[in-house]
């Protein structure tokens, strides 16, 4: 192994796009600096999802670089969004002669920044691949196929994910497990996490119904299926309701989510004494609430990995899941849309009959690390740098 990164095989260049993005960088971005050789890198913010205060604040969060370069894109249906990433990506590719673009999950950029890089001829790693939800109505889902079915190395979270990769057709000899980068972010920050007291107090709100015997649950909700359709959204809020009577509970709440609360005329179903309603929380914020909660109530991908990994018990309200391993290993349990379900779930899990799951292989905080070892051997050797 060389002591210094060849300057002709050039950069890494790592793309972010949205928030649960740069939790996945973060640590990557880390690993890069302490392997050995030292791989220079590019930090790239296709600005697909961009609010100026959430973003510096989450930056600062995770002590990660500002980017070296912002795309600007915007947001935009999923045609224009994924095309105007690809127009102001190609001239970076260009000008930074990359020796390989990387990019996380399974947002639109990710998919729009593999497609140009392939069709140029610089090698692409995705990280967080083979995640499959099999639900095709999901744009995210779409993603993640076309991704893998092009990108050159494919690093997984789960030792199933293979299978699916498998399944599409996919060579075995791209795959790599390597773990939950995710969950390195999680293991990194627990000492910084705010307190559940403070993140309430700072938003103006009264801490005090938290600090009870009960303790307090967590809730955040911004699918479409969940929160666009009013009958739906209602019937959510009314169960959310009723379980609150049994514990307070703290409810991040997503722009999309309060904007269609405000414009269905559905606040009478909030219990302000017992539902404490939050703007969007940082990285910190979410994971000092979620550490110190006794229930989780969600929709998001992420909070399915990071409640297992904190063994806090999750309730999932969507009929499926690209991330299995928090059911069958893990605190998740899959409740759907029906109020009987959440109901009959919550209970149980309030009185202590909740899942308490084990930690899943390889999510032990060092999966940035193995990510940066295996992909710089790769470059190196394509370069024709013999690894010893």
């Amino acid at each position: 192994m060389p002591d210094l990164w060849p300057i002709e095989l050039g950069p890494v260049i790592c793309v972010v796009g949205a928030r649960p993005n740069f939790m996945k960088i973060a640590p990557i971005l880390r690993a890069f600096a302490a392997n050995r050789p030292v791989i220079p890198t590019l930090l790239v913010h296709t600005g697909q999802h961009y609010d100026h205060e959430m973003n510096d604040k989450l930056f600062e969060d995770l002590r990660l670089p500002l980017p070296d370069i912002n795309l600007g894109v915007g947001s935009g249906s999923h045609a224009v969004q994924t095309a105007e990433v690809m127009r102001r990506f190609e001239p970076v590719l260009d000008d930074k002669k990359p020796s390989c673009v990387l990019v996380v999950g399974d947002v639109n950029s990710t998919l729009a920044c593999t497609l140009v890089a392939v069709k140029k001829g610089i090698p692409v790693a995705h990280v967080e691949a083979g995640l499959r939800s099999n639900d095709r109505s999901m744009p995210e889902e779409i993603n993640r196929i076309l991704t893998d079915q092009i990108a050159d190395l494919l690093y997984t979270t789960e030792r199933s994910a293979a299978d699916n990769l498998l399944r599409e057709g996919i060579c075995l000899e791209r795959v790599r497990f390597v773990g939950n980068v995710m969950i390195d972010s999680l293991l990194n920050n627990r000492e910084f996490a705010r307190s559940p007291a403070d993140s309430i107090r700072a938003t103006g709100a009264n801490p005090e119904i938290i600090e009870g015997a009960s303790g307090y649950g967590v809730v955040t909700m911004h699918r479409p299926s969940n929160v666009d359709e009013p009958e739906v959204l209602t019937s959510l809020l009314k169960v959310l309701r009723e379980i609150s009577t049994s514990i307070p509970l703290v409810f991040a709440l997503h722009p999309r989510t309060k904007a269609n609360i405000e414009r269905f005329g559905l606040a009478e179903h909030i219990d302000a004494e017992r539902m404490i309603m939050l703007p969007p929380q940082g990285y910190l914020e979410m994971l000092g609430l979620m550490a110190g909660a006794r229930i989780v109530l969600t929709d998001s991908g992420g909070l399915q990995e990071e409640t297992t990994a904190l063994g806090v018990p999750c309730l999932t309200m969507r009929e499926n899941t690209e991330r299995p391993i928090t059911v069958e290993q893990g605190t998740n349990t899959m409740v759907g849309r029906d109020v009987v379900t959440i109901r009959h779930h919550a209970a149980e899990t309030l009185s202590g009959r909740g899942k308490s799951g084990r930690i899943p292989e390889l999510w032990d905080g060092h999966t940035a690390e193995r990510i940066a070892a295996d992909l710089s051997e790769w470059l190196l050797s394509r370069h024709g740098n013999q690894v010893h």
